[in-house]
């Protein structure tokens, strides 16, 4: 089966549903997700989206607290035009329908870590939900747009691969994607095809992010041939709940915003003597203040106070996350939130210049999923929806003029082929595979690092790569192995960047290397594909 249309977007959060609200009105659109459209990492955001929006605020300070989480290594010209944009992808946001909370005639703005005014837009503390909604409804409203649910890509489509053409001749051509429902695999041809597939939190045995955050765009944009930048840089939120049933429940950045304090178990205060901004720090460095803790402790978790505050702001402010803890027996109004960090949000990702554009002619990627250069080695908390939102603007605006210059040439692109691939009785295999990774990960390639848990690691990741190779050509592909294919090619990509980085800059910590070194190290670490 073949599907065609001028515009194919992987992913269904922010990104991939603003990028196709707007190419809509300049062609067809065809969104490919693996789950239902509304399950994305954009729906479990719960602090808000960063732009100045309030005269006590200014774009020079937004830019400023971005580079300076940045550790060094942002793009200065990318932070400023995306801080410069915020404020009307803001309003395009609104237009579509999405719900911000107002304060009387104000939108409430409220404080995150890393912030030196108030300017994260919220939805009480659903934010991202909210977004999720307004543009679900959008899309499914636009005559333009067909929506592929339960559909997982698995590779692109490229002239280079099909035609045998050098790589400056290549252009990608749309994707392979598995009918999870009917097991079949269709070939979806496009003149442009863009990748919103988001991050690649599933990597790591402990995170925060939904289940379909198997970093498949960053695989797929690497077998085909595309750079892929600073996968080191990958984010562990410092307060996931510690709860035998909570399944990596996120308590938000914002509740530290509004004032509440990280504990020991015998109630000392301890983040004082890792930051002046306490409690309010980078999450790079909460994250390793917690883990340090923890270790010169061992204790399992610390513990979240906001108990000083009056319980009706608590409840008022943060109703998902008092009534999803009241669930699970804990009042964070009367007692302290065990937490812990998680992996949470990847700083790297498909390289790609200041339209969206990748390296492959006619590939696209935004969101978790694309390297901009805004983050550098730290992503400052809320400017990822913001970053998201900006791109698709620009993505779209790009390629809805090079899309008017092309010509569907698909006749040429074969069917899917399973040649004799056989259905497979030993499943156990997909699922040893699939803990084996993440348990490396967690445990080689977490939030202290050394060189020698990196070789170990990437040794560990060949093995179970060749495991996985056999297994993807002699069965029939199950969106499974897809993700256990994709999560192994993304692991070796984030271990080969860190093995890169001989220092220590945000994100990335190596005890071999405790130092920042601006001399040598001030710049990003990429890895291409050779063919």
């Amino acid at each position: 089966m073949r599907i065609e249309s001028d515009f194919l977007v992987i992913g269904s959060g922010i990104a991939g549903l603003s990028f196709a609200l707007q190419a809509a009105n300049h062609g067809s659109v065809a969104i490919v997700t693996k789950r239902d459209i509304s399950e994305s990492a954009t729906k479990y955001a719960q602090g808000g989206i960063a732009s100045v929006f309030s005269a006590e605020d200014s774009f020079d300070a937004h830019v400023e607290d971005t580079l300076i989480a940045g550790a060094g290594i942002c793009h200065d010209d990318v932070v400023r035009m995306v801080v410069e944009e915020g404020p009307q992808t803001i309003r395009n946001l609104i237009e579509w329908g999405v719900k911000f909370t107002t304060s009387g005639a104000e939108y409430d703005l409220t404080r995150e870590g890393g912030h030196s005014a108030r300017r994260i837009l919220h939805a009480e503390d659903i934010t991202g939900r909210e977004i999720e909604r307004a543009l679900v409804e959008a899309v499914r409203q636009h005559p333009n747009v067909q929506v592929y649910e339960h559909h997982i890509a698995i590779d692109l489509i490229t002239a280079a691969k099909l035609e045998k053409k050098p790589l400056e001749q290549n252009r990608c051509l749309g994707a392979y994607a598995l009918d999870i429902n009917g097991g079949a695999v269709i070939t979806f041809s496009s003149k442009v095809t863009l990748l919103a597939s988001g991050g690649a939190g599933k990597v790591y045995l402990y995170t925060c992010n939904p289940d379909v955050a198997s970093g498949d765009g960053v695989a797929m944009a690497y077998r085909a041939g595309a750079t892929i930048a600073n996968m080191e840089f990958m984010q562990f939120h410092p307060t996931t709940l510690f709860h035998p049933l909570a399944k990596s429940f996120l308590i938000s950045e914002a509740v530290r915003g509004e004032g509440a304090i990280l504990r020991r178990r015998d109630g000392t205060a301890f983040m004082e003597k890792y930051h002046k901004l306490k409690d309010l720090a980078p999450r790079d460095i909460v994250a390793r203040a917690i883990d340090n803790e923890m270790k010169t402790s061992g204790d399992d978790c610390v513990f979240l106070d906001i108990t000083h505050e009056p319980a009706d702001f608590v409840r008022s402010r943060f109703p998902n996350i008092y009534q999803t803890c009241m669930e699970f027996g804990l009042d964070m109004t009367k007692e302290w939130l065990p937490v812990v960090p998680a992996a949470h949000y990847l700083c790297g990702g498909v390289a790609v210049n200041s339209d969206a554009e990748t390296d492959i002619p006619g590939l696209y990627a935004i969101g978790e999923a694309a390297f901009t250069g805004l983050h550098g080695g730290n992503r400052l908390a809320s400017n990822s929806l913001l970053e998201a939102a900006v791109y698709a603007g620009r993505a779209f605006r790009h390629s809805s003029e090079a899309v008017k210059s092309l010509q569907p040439n698909v006749s040429h692109i074969p069917a899917w082929d399973s040649g004799t691939a056989t259905n497979s009785d030993e499943m156990v295999v997909v699922s040893q595979n699939w803990d084996e990774v993440r348990r490396t990960m967690w445990n080689y390639v977490g939030i202290v690092r050394s060189d020698k848990r990196l070789a170990r690691a990437l040794r560990r990741i060949k093995l179970i790569q060749d495991e996985i190779d056999e297994y993807y050509w002699n069965f029939i592909i199950t969106s499974d192995l897809v993700e256990l294919r994709n999560i192994a090619t993304v692991a070796e990509l984030i271990v080969s960047c860190a093995q890169q980085r001989k220092e220590s800059r945000g994100l990335h910590y190596t005890i071999d290397y405790p130092e920042r070194d601006d001399i040598n190290c001030r710049k990003d670490t990429f890895i291409k594909k050779h063919f």
